[in-house]
């Protein structure tokens, strides 16, 4: 008998949730807040963007970005630059100093996965990765929905 997709998916959410707070844990050392390393994250992974697509991926208001994006650029992790075919529209970049934290960030969150793995079995990594593998297909369906 199949598992009920429903009791799946509250596993899933909870262990998602838990894992994501228990790596995060590690994201003190970057020395950003978490509304700053996840805008960050955005920029360094996924490329430039405006102020808008950052609020609409971040789920939050434009002055809010704004914000964001001033404390960030102030410290050097950001810079903003006109677009080449429309000097009227304005893109945030992450600097090399802001590639470096997030790279640095991001080494640690697969150091500490890495060793919470460390003990489990071939099988057991297998089960793993093709979990990992069902998880990119599920959310790269469902954004291009």
């Amino acid at each position: 008998m199949s598992p009920d997709v429903q009791a799946v998916a509250n596993r899933l959410h909870s262990g998602a949730l838990h894992l994501v707070r228990a790596v995060s844990e590690v994201d003190t050392a970057m020395g950003l807040s978490a509304p700053r390393a996840s805008l960050m994250s955005v920029l360094v992974f996924g490329g430039p963007r405006t102020i808008g697509e950052l609020a609409r991926i971040e789920r939050v208001r434009s002055p809010t970005v704004t914000a964001l994006v001033n404390g960030l650029e102030a410290e050097g992790f950001v810079r903003r630059r006109t677009v080449a075919h429309d000097a009227r529209q304005v893109v945030v970049e992450p600097t090399a100093k802001g590639r470096r934290v997030l790279e640095a960030g991001r080494a640690r969150r697969v150091e500490f996965l890495s060793t919470l793995m460390a003990g489990a079995t071939a099988a057991e990594l297998a089960v793993l990765d093709r979990a990992a593998t069902l998880m990119e297909r599920l959310v790269a369906e469902a954004r291009a929905r």
